[in-house]
């Protein structure tokens, strides 16, 4: 998912929509996004990738927005107000010594649209970022946000901001702290990558200015190969399907011949 989100900033698209019901499992076992209605289309001028040899000379985003999108509809679902196989596997290389690594060296590609805003109040209440929420403008570290909240309904079951009801939701999304259910036990890792990504603050999120190069050297993907990732057999492969199967699951359909959709 991080790839996903990663090219289509380097397109100039921010997705704005990412949640479960969006992500498709291929099957060769990879995953894939559909649904790009909320997304936002940069300009070749604000959406330029580019190689940052030195780390300490990382990119500013501008105070004047040179690209700001105009408020739009919102729908139901949104708020209204084959490779080469490689020889070495992508999840288990061989560890260094050292157990965690909190600074890289050598160029990093960015990819961030970061001189992009836009007013528009779209996305699903659970995942909306602090910023959709109180009307300040958003950019492309809206994803990393959502990327957050995916992560932790992944591992939990439930988002972290869920009220009894829409309001209390995103009263929630920028007033409550970020806390993690006691069960089941989460790595401190995984716990501290998504507490980085759901700052509240975009400009101190992860990722709002290094993009998917700062979080894929974050100590959570240790071990995760990213040039050989689609080149490696997924965890879970579906199992082929068959029309037969789909008749025995249901066994009320009429013996008759008809069409079933």
């Amino acid at each position: 998912m991080l790839l996903a989100l990663e090219y289509l900033h380097m397109l100039g698209v921010i997705y704005r929509d990412l949640k479960p019901e969006n992500v498709l499992i291929r099957s060769d076992g990879h995953i894939m996004l559909t649904d790009f209605d909320l997304s936002l289309k940069c300009d070749d001028s604000t959406s330029t990738a580019q190689i940052i040899s030195d780390q300490k000379t990382l990119p500013t985003v501008p105070r004047n927005n040179s690209h700001v999108e105009p408020a739009r509809a919102t729908s139901s679902s949104c708020m209204i107000s084959n490779c080469i196989v490689p020889t070495a596997s992508c999840f288990n290389p061989k560890r260094s010594r050292k157990k965690k690594q909190t600074h890289f060296n050598g160029p990093a590609f960015v990819a961030e649209p970061v001189n992009v805003r836009s007013m528009s109040f779209v996305g699903t209440h659970e995942y909306l970022a602090p910023e959709i929420v109180s009307g300040e403008g958003h950019g492309s570290a809206v994803d990393w946000w959502t990327l957050g909240i995916f992560m932790f309904e992944l591992f939990y079951g439930v988002t972290p901001f869920k009220g009894m009801d829409h309001e209390l939701t995103l009263a929630n999304v920028v007033a409550r702290a970020l806390e993690f259910p006691k069960e089941p036990a989460a790595s401190a890792a995984m716990k501290e990558l998504i507490s980085q990504l759901l700052v509240k603050d975009p400009a101190k999120r992860l990722g709002s200015v290094m993009g998917a190069s700062a979080i894929k050297h974050h100590p959570f993907f240790q071990g995760v190969n990213w040039a050989l990732l689609r080149c490696t057999t997924p965890p879970f492969v579906p199992p082929p399907s068959s029309a037969k199967a789909i008749y025995d699951d249901h066994q009320t359909c009429p013996e008759i011949f008809i069409d079933c959709y």
